[in-house]
């Protein structure tokens, strides 16, 4: 018997004092809506064609495409890749973990690099760095970006909290930032002339962002908040920030700007029901020291959205059996539209043809 109870007081020790990374704070986010309505469950996704990168490799995030035409991706070990041909063709080895891309005026890749943060690429071998510090504060987790037509790049770190390269990848780092629910994430400006600045701050894992047509304001996806944000950048509320969709029925991951006014929106994972522990840190810290087994993680659950300056929704594309993995960023690029995954071995892509109607 004492012995039992002495095991029942190591493990209550554990599961109350033991020291984790994470500081919980309290918040409380409204119920989900079901996927109803708007977002009612469909199977749009199921004509997605899987095209796997070559020699195993993984998490191609997001995807960018140049001024002629060709379209690019990156994968977890930092390789690029071309993926507008019959097959990916790797072109360069980046190193680090790129994830968002985006080209700019220049024809150049503009990198966000959770390892590293923003690069720029120019071709085989041409990388340079552009940020890895903002007033002497390292950028940890650079996500995704936008690039105006002048050349600055509008970027996004989801935390200053934790550190992918060190805390086991990218997946792990945005859970364990969910969970602790800080506010850390930012979004940064780098001006042509090299000036950085943050514009936006105050976020739980700031993700995509995308520039309106006329580059007067900017869509910032905050995940951990399942909201996304629209920063005025020009005209009389310039600096002004609001909610521009609330309460989304998932966890917004990449924004991608179509380029006729409708941004694509994809969801990491649909809201977890761990959420109703949000008001109490001290039980998420217990959750967390009970392990990954029962910790909160994104569930493969597949769904993209396209909304118009306006909000107005104007697609709703779902993989509710999870076929295609997490979903990260979907756009379309002349006939083919594009879904990209976080950690699968494939992404997918369709004829433009095989979307449904508005």
């Amino acid at each position: 018997m004492r012995v039992l109870l002495l095991l029942v007081a190591i493990a209550a020790a554990y599961l109350l004092f033991w020291p984790i990374p994470l500081q919980p704070v309290a918040n409380k986010l409204p119920e989900p809506p079901d996927f109803a309505g708007d977002f009612a469950v469909n199977t749009a996704l199921d004509k997605a064609e899987k095209v796997l990168l070559p020699d195993g490799e993984l998490g191609p995030e997001d995807i960018a495409v140049t001024p002629q035409g060709h379209v690019y991706t990156a994968s977890l070990s930092g390789d690029l890749f071309r993926i507008d041909g019959a097959a990916p063709e790797r072109v360069d080895q980046l190193s680090g973990r790129p994830l968002g891309l985006k080209a700019g005026p220049d024809g150049a890749l503009y990198i966000a690099d959770s390892f590293r943060g923003l690069t720029r690429w120019s071709g085989p071998g041409r990388l340079e760095m552009l940020v890895s510090e903002i007033d002497g504060a390292p950028v940890i987790y650079a996500n995704n970006l936008d690039v105006a037509r002048d050349g600055t790049v509008y970027f996004s770190n989801s935390t200053d909290r934790f550190d992918p390269e060190t805390m086991g990848g990218t997946k792990l780092t945005s859970v364990m930032t969910i969970w602790e629910q800080s506010d850390t994430g930012y979004v940064a400006r780098r001006d042509p002339d090299g000036t950085v600045e943050k514009i936006a701050e105050g976020l739980v894992y700031t993700n995509g962002v995308a520039l309106s047509p006329e580059e007067d304001f900017l869509l910032i996806a905050e995940t951990g908040r399942a909201r996304v944000h629209r920063l005025w950048l020009k005209g009389d509320r310039a600096g002004q920030q609001e909610v521009f969709l609330d309460n989304l029925p998932g966890y917004p991951d990449n924004l991608k700007a179509q380029g006729d006014g409708t941004y694509w929106l994809a969801f990491a994972s649909p809201r977890a029901p761990s959420e109703k522990l949000l008001p109490y840190p001290f039980l998420r810290k217990v959750v967390w020291r009970l392990g990954p087994w029962v910790r909160p993680a994104p569930v493969h659950r597949g769904m993209v959205i396209q909304f118009d300056g306006d909000g107005t929704l104007l697609h709703n594309l779902q993989d509710p059996d999870g076929r295609l993995g997490v979903t990260t960023s979907a756009r379309q690029v002349g006939d083919m539209f594009y879904v990209m995954t976080l950690s699968s071995p494939w992404f997918a892509r369709m004829p433009v043809t095989d979307l449904p109607p508005r």
